[in-house]
């Protein structure tokens, strides 16, 4: 809202003609970003998500220009996180980390970053999660959130985002649960497009032995976030409270199709189809 807000004090109305990418006329108000959270990293990236309540989408606005002045970052604001927020959070920072590393647009400077912000999530996430004074962990997953936020902001998210924001819009489901209730379906979908990526990021999380096979290490990969997501008592799509089956069952096909429009999944190791997609909210319900 702080990079909208500051953009439009330059820039003329409607908001929605910025949706999508370098669409900024001019640089904004100068802006200090202080997070609160140890998720988006939004505070070094030149991303804003904005709802769009009139036809129920989140823009996505891509700009240099929405990137802050200044970033305060200090962990010590995170130390009164409950633990819901503190688990929604994290494993936002790790679709973060995961999806800059196998994103088309990887490249090698991001790279480095992406599996940084993945090694503070597999040391600190759980726990922050479990002791929520432990400054040593809230200190590194906000570190983890911020090289996230850079990581992606020069590479790219791919299809758990896509998906994602459709959820927001239309159930409200905040951003960082519906990453994570997303994240082990796509995950297991994208496999195939980067076998090697994501079993690095198996390692990485030291959820393997270091012997296996990238298609096993892959594998384990899945299972992890499977169980990650247990650990830290994320519900499934279905078990969300602001979710319903009918209204779910009737908007897949605009889901599928909004997720698509965003731009996200066709940053995907493997490029899905709307029916594909469909299939995957449906895996993941």
């Amino acid at each position: 809202c702080a990079k909208a807000i500051a953009m439009l004090a330059t820039n003329p109305l409607p908001l929605r003609q910025y949706m999508g990418r370098n669409k900024v006329g001019c640089p904004g108000m100068p802006l200090i970003a202080i997070p609160t959270t140890a998720g988006t990293g939004s505070e070094v990236t030149k991303a804003a998500v904005i709802t769009d309540a009139v036809n129920d989408v989140k823009m996505l606005l891509m700009d240099p220009r929405l990137v802050p002045t200044v970033a305060l970052v200090d962990f010590e604001l995170t130390l009164s996180m409950p633990a819901g927020l503190t688990a929604a959070v994290g494993v936002d920072t790790l679709t973060h980390g995961i999806e800059a590393y196998v994103s088309r647009l990887a490249n090698p400077l991001t790279d480095p970053i992406a599996l940084a912000c993945i090694a503070q999530v597999g040391r600190h996430l759980e726990t922050a999660w479990r002791e929520p004074g432990n400054r040593d962990a809230r200190e590194g997953m906000m570190m983890a959130a911020t090289q996230g936020g850079m990581a992606f902001a020069n590479s790219s998210v791919c299809l758990v985002h896509g998906m994602s924001r459709p959820v927001g819009a239309l159930f409200h489901v905040p951003h960082g649960i519906s990453n994570a209730m997303l994240l082990p379906a796509v995950t297991r979908f994208s496999l195939p497009g980067a076998v090697r990526r994501y079993a690095t990021v198996a390692h990485t999380m030291r959820w393997t032995g270091g012997a296996e096979s990238d298609e096993a290490a892959a594998e384990a990969l899945v299972r992890g976030l499977e169980a990650l997501n247990l650990r830290l008592q994320i519900p499934r799509l279905r078990e969300h409270p602001l979710m319903g089956e009918e209204k779910f069952n009737r908007l897949l096909e605009k889901m599928a199709q909004d997720a698509l429009a965003s731009g996200s999944p066709q940053n995907n190791p493997v490029i899905p189809s709307a029916a594909q997609i469909v299939e995957l909210y449906q895996a993941a319900w």
